[in-house]
Parts: structure tokens; C-alpha cells; sequence
């Protein structure tokens, strides 16, 4: 059989998988399970932990050469609380796009590249609907790059393996 069973969605796929999703913030996984219920709120596209740490699920898109589809992460980024409840209030709000992108940190290791916890990220709200885009700021780093200037049909394949 080829393809893949998608582990968001648990339908069998027959092409290469180009985008993958992060559950939860990597700082989750530091807090054992049976605290979960006290210190985690988490839902599909936010998270809070402890009352004191907030984060937000968005799309880091790297363009595939020659393709009209990206690479997509579903990456955590992690908010100030100001920002965080100003994108909450927003939420269900039409219009919300034209809102200055947040200032993050990314919350996601990503594998197949350097390092990727912390970078500074800017956050930016999309239409009803649609998560927020991730923009990678650190323009020395080679995510923010590949974000830029897109990856070839070849290492979007190496990424696929790294994240299957």
C-alpha cells in the first residue's frame, strides 16, 4: 500500500504529506500528565499554561518551487498576555486581519532544521477561519530563508521524512 494515514484527520492519503501539526507547545510536554487538568487549558488553537504562559497555533508556510501548495507547519507561538487576550477578543471578530502582527516566540521544535525553540516570530491574524500566519523574524536563520525564498520538490521531501 502507498501513501499515508494522516494522524490529524485519520484519513489514508496517496500522496507525500505537506503539512504537519504540533499538539501542543513543547513547554507541555515538561509537565507531567496528571498536573494537566490544573496547569493546561489547551484546545485546538490555544493554550494556556499555569494562568501565566499563552500560546497560539499558527501556519508557518515555506513555499514549494515549482508548486502552487507550501509546506506547512502548524507551529505554537507563544504571546504576551496583552496580545494573547487582544487575539482572543478578536477571535470571532470579521475584519481581525487588519490587526498589526504579535510579536512570539516559536513553541515548536521543527525538525530537519537547526534549532528552531525561541526564535522571534511575528504572528499574523488571518480572516475568520483561517489560523494566523507565522512570519519567522531572524532572518539569519535558515527556516526564515526557506520561508523566503522557498525550498525545492527534494527537501520538502526531506522534511517529510524528518517530521513522518
Amino acid at each position: 500500500m502507498t501513501g499515508f494515514t494522516c494522524v490529524v484527520c485519520g484519513a489514508h492519503h496517496e500522496e507525500m504529506p505537506l503539512c504537519f501539526i504540533a499538539p501542543a507547545p513543547v513547554y507541555v510536554g515538561g509537565i507531567p500528565e496528571t498536573e494537566w487538568p490544573k496547569r493546561v487549558a489547551l484546545s485546538s488553537d490555544q493554550c494556556v499554561i499555569d494562568g501565566e504562559h499563552f500560546f497560539i497555533l499558527g501556519n508557518l508556510d515555506i513555499p514549494i518551487i515549482g508548486r502552487d501548495d507550501p509546506f506547512r507547519w502548524s507551529v505554537w507561538s507563544s504571546l504576551s498576555q496583552k496580545s494573547f487576550d487582544r487575539a482572543s477578543e478578536l477571535w470571532d471578530s470579521i475584519g481581525r486581519e487588519s490587526e498589526e502582527p504579535y510579536f512570539g516566540w516559536l513553541s515548536t521544535n521543527i525538525p530537519g532544521y537547526e534549532p528552531t525553540l525561541n526564535l522571534k516570530l511575528r504572528v499574523h491574524t488571518q480572516p475568520l477561519g483561517i489560523r494566523p500566519l507565522i512570519e519567522v523574524a531572524e532572518q539569519d536563520h535558515v527556516l526564515s530563508r526557506d520561508q523566503t525564498t522557498g525550498i525545492t520538490w527534494e527537501r520538502a521531501c526531506e522534511l517529510s521524512h524528518a517530521a513522518g
